[in-house]
């Protein structure tokens, strides 16, 4: 029998996991309110996981009845996070929930200084306008948090009862242990939030004529968000929430430093060939199209490397007690975002010929520069590649990325002293550092590796005679 109710008519559509194994995500963006006509495959919102930020599409056609958490809540995957009408003008529709009295709109927000920008490491920096983006606003309830979307969304402030002081439940502790009254502590957080900081301040002495307190400022962020900092004028600290990608930075960090023994190698290398190499590529028509830097030749050199050296692609598997050989590169390219570092990788990058490698670099840049680099494309790395010369760094002792048996580090390609054919002449200089796993990557074989890509980086024609 054909279910004929209302209830039918309407479709919801829950957080999937948009990573491997991801538990939570955040809503970063709303894209559709409520009224608005959906098309299977539309994207409706933006989340970020403890990976990346990923825009996702909604699987199927209506009207948006009814949007479940505001911009900023982070949400558990399989939670329904929109209800869609697949059936609108079919009969009277559910009930929605009942939108709280909102205040009068007030003038758009100015746009925010620039902030940070995405930066692929060996790249720079591109320069892109940002806009601030509202700091985690409370949910206490499902129609709470309707009520407070639909304000958002009508460019008006949510307005929130008053019954009861806004604080999340690690504040409530903080006023507790302390003893402040949460009614008596004047909010600073934006939609009239309780902040660390203002029961903080609530609990310390006040020192004779001391300046009035001054509302908290949220730090500019662009609008692919980096945390919000909140701080007070005079204040002697800043906290800043570690959440998403910079959270699962730090676990990923601790637990390749404190598991995978590292052993670090440097090397000093003349790269005057090289640069002139990059030259010569950039007048090519076969590289028509591509960008080409040392950062390319450098991940060729590296791949001709791994193909001399293969034992040193590989990874530990802790579980089984196994070395795992990989016969395939997934080159990793270390890129610092508004979010922290996140590591994408180019897929079968020992495959690819010098145009195809010079494009899935300048692909792998665009994604990053925009925030749209997609969990998968940061899982399944084999080497990586970091280059801080282009913060002017010498040199430096990578942290391997988890999973994998080693890391180049680049650093500043500088014009320095150099003695060439018995001669002290200025020369194209730079210096190399390679971090391994000293479980599955011996001194020899870490060293041969390292020393290769030196020759190549010296002597280019290395790249045919080798490859």
């Amino acid at each position: 029998m054909t279910d004929t109710s209302n209830a039918a008519r309407f479709r919801e559509f829950k957080m999937p996991d948009v990573g491997e194994g991801l538990t939570e995500a955040e809503i970063l963006k709303w894209y559709v309110r409520p009224g608005d006509t959906v098309t299977d495959g539309q994207v409706v919102c933006e989340v970020e996981t403890a990976k990346a930020a990923v825009e996702l599409p909604i699987p199927f056609d209506g009207v948006v009845h009814e949007l479940r958490f505001p911009e900023g809540t982070t949400v558990d995957v399989g939670q329904v996070i929109i209800a869609v009408d697949v059936a609108p003008g079919s009969g009277d529709a559910a009930p929605a929930p009942v939108a709280a009295p909102v205040a009068e709109p007030e003038p758009s927000e100015p746009e925010a200084p620039k902030g940070r920008q995405p930066v692929l490491v060996g790249y720079g920096v591109s320069e892109s306008s940002t806009k601030r983006r509202a700091r985690k606003g409370a949910a206490a309830s499902v129609p709470a948090a309707a009520a407070a979307i639909q304000g958002e969304m009508n460019g008006h402030g949510a307005v929130v009862p008053e019954s009861r002081p806004l604080a999340k439940p690690p504040v409530r502790k903080l006023a507790k242990d302390l003893g402040i009254d949460l009614a008596t502590v004047v909010p600073t957080g934006e939609g009239g939030i309780i902040t660390r900081e203002d029961v903080r301040a609530a609990a310390a002495p006040v020192p004779a004529q001391a300046p009035a307190p001054v509302a908290a400022e949220a730090v500019p962020a662009p609008e692919a968000p980096a945390p919000v900092v909140v701080t007070t004028v005079g204040a002697r600290e800043t906290r800043i929430p570690v959440k998403g990608v910079r959270k699962a930075i730090a676990q990923a960090m601790v637990g390749s430093a404190f598991t995978a023994p590292h052993v670090t190698e440097f090397v000093t290398v003349d790269v005057t060939r090289t640069m002139k190499l990059v030259a010569e590529l950039k007048e090519d028509k076969d590289m028509a199209g591509v960008r080409v830097n040392p950062l390319l030749i450098i991940a060729k050199a590296l791949l001709v490397a791994i193909k001399r050296n293969p034992e040193v692609n590989a990874a530990w598997d802790e579980a089984n007690q196994e070395i795992v050989q990989k016969h395939y590169v997934n080159l990793g390219i270390a890129a610092a975002t508004p979010r922290g570092l996140i590591v994408p990788n180019i897929k079968d990058a020992h495959d690819k010929t010098l145009p195809q490698l010079a494009a899935a670099l300048g692909e792998l840049v665009s994604t990053a520069r925009d925030g749209k680099t997609s969990p998968a494309a940061m899982a399944g790395g084999t080497v990586t590649i970091t280059n801080v010369g282009v913060f002017g760094v010498d040199t430096g002792t990578p942290i391997l990325n988890p999973g994998e048996s080693a890391i180049l580090a680049v650093g500043a390609i500088k014009l320095q002293p150099w003695v060439h054919k018995g001669k002290v002449k200025p020369r194209q200089v730079t210096t190399l550092a390679l971090s391994f796993d000293h479980r599955l990557v011996d001194g020899e074989l870490g060293s041969k590796v390292l020393a290769d890509v030196a020759a190549i980086l010296e002597q280019p024609k290395r790249l045919i005679t080798w490859a």
